[in-house]
């Protein structure tokens, strides 16, 4: 049990220092992309919160345009992965044979390269920007939820009550829809947790490579990439967009965390 209440303390800490990050960022009302040459490498102060980078750009607006984008990414990436991963998983499971056999061998060739490593190849091929960046980060993020979902679909198909609904003729689509997601709902959104996080490391890995978020707009990724290069004039470049990536990724780990934990109690 205190196992479990540091966890949510952590969690909840996370939360509000990100959401702080975002609101004071508003409130700030600084433009992101604004180049004010007077204020290369400016300490923190009442017009620059937490300092300003090489070209003078506000801080505090760019971390909290990190923020936004590093989520949007993730939570956009998560959402097509899981409705490509989940509708391929229940029809493998469902039809069987020769589909199912074909569908898992196309998934085993997809985790058979490093996620991270066919994620760079696909965003360098493409090329650079937030579309082709989610695209390439979806490549690489549906296997996990096919192969879960087929996995629990598997398990429940000889279920007294999926037996009964296939008896009274309920098409595949409804059976998935209405009896079959319901009952693996929470798995995938322990798995989507936990992918919400891997995105976030891989977009701002794919980003600090430069195929990623393209200048002018501020990635965490390209900031920590930008900062390094100046890092012992101002570590503070690379601290602050590195703890913001951090907490992030750490809220998510935690959130899956407890989902897991719930999980298992339930069951």
């Amino acid at each position: 049990m205190p196992r479990v209440s540091l966890r949510n303390a952590l969690l909840v800490l996370t939360l509000l220092l990100v959401i702080a990050v975002a609101v004071a960022a508003w409130l700030h009302g600084a433009d992101p992309a604004a180049v004010d040459l007077d204020a290369i490498f400016a300490p923190p102060s009442t017009h620059h919160p937490l300092g300003a980078d090489d070209l003078g750009r506000d801080l505090l607006a760019r971390l909290a345009q990190g923020l936004g984008l590093s989520l949007g990414v993730a939570l956009a990436v998560i959402a097509i992965s899981a409705t490509i991963g989940i509708a391929l998983g229940l029809f493998s499971a469902l039809q069987g044979g020769w589909v199912d056999a074909l569908l898992m061998r196309l998934t085993d060739i997809v985790l058979s390269f490093p996620g991270i490593l066919l994620a760079i190849a696909l965003a360098a091929m493409l090329g650079p920007g937030i579309d082709n960046l989610v695209l390439a980060l979806t490549v690489v993020g549906w296997t996990g939820f096919a192969r879960l979902s087929r996995a629990q679909t598997l398990s429940l198909r000889h279920a007294p009550f999926i037996e009964a609904a296939v008896g009274l003729g309920v098409s595949p689509l409804t059976l998935s829809l209405r009896y079959l997601l319901p009952v693996i709902a929470a798995p995938l959104l322990v798995e989507a947790s936990f992918g919400i996080a891997a995105v976030m490391i891989g977009e701002a890995g794919l980003s600090f490579l430069g195929i990623g978020v393209q200048p002018p707009t501020a990635s965490l990724g390209a900031m920590i990439r930008d900062g390094a290069r100046v890092m012992l004039v101002a570590p503070m470049l690379v601290f602050w967009p590195g703890m913001m990536l951090f907490m992030l990724v750490l809220a998510a780990n935690l959130l899956g965390d407890g989902l897991r934990d719930r999980l298992s109690r339930g069951s």
